[in-house]
């Protein structure tokens, strides 16, 4: 959702410079860009009703996978930041490259704010 959030920012911040070459009024520019905001938000305050709509279908189905994929992912994402911790320390001989152990930190960083984020949105909606 960050990554989302700073996309949407800065698409916004480029809107701003456009409006500001095209609108010469104060008041037309704060108008517009407002408006811009509102879509904005709106936009993702959809985009996080479907992801808790898709989060509770998966917790309605039957299938395990399904229930517990989250929880294996987050899991397994721990436990490989562990060992490339060990790994970056020296302890196992192995070298893991720079744009690996970036990967590896967005998407865990992801996964973690969109897992106990996503559980904590769930329970203050209920």
């Amino acid at each position: 959702m960050v990554i989302l959030k700073n996309l949407l920012g800065n698409l916004l911040s480029k809107a701003d410079v456009i409006v500001d070459e095209v609108i010469t009024s104060q008041e037309e520019k704060l108008q517009l860009k407002n408006e811009l905001q509102k879509i904005i938000n709106d936009h993702e305050a959809v985009i996080d009703q479907e992801l808790t709509k898709r989060w509770e279908a998966d917790m309605k189905s039957d299938s395990w996978l399904s229930k517990n994929i989250r929880p294996l992912t987050l899991a397994f994402l721990v436990v490989s930041s562990v060992l490339l911790i060990f790994i970056d320390a020296g302890v196992i001989s192995f070298v893991v490259d720079e744009e690996w152990k970036d990967l590896l930190k967005m998407v865990l960083m992801t996964t973690i704010g969109a897992y106990f984020g996503g559980r904590s949105y769930e329970k203050i909606k209920k």
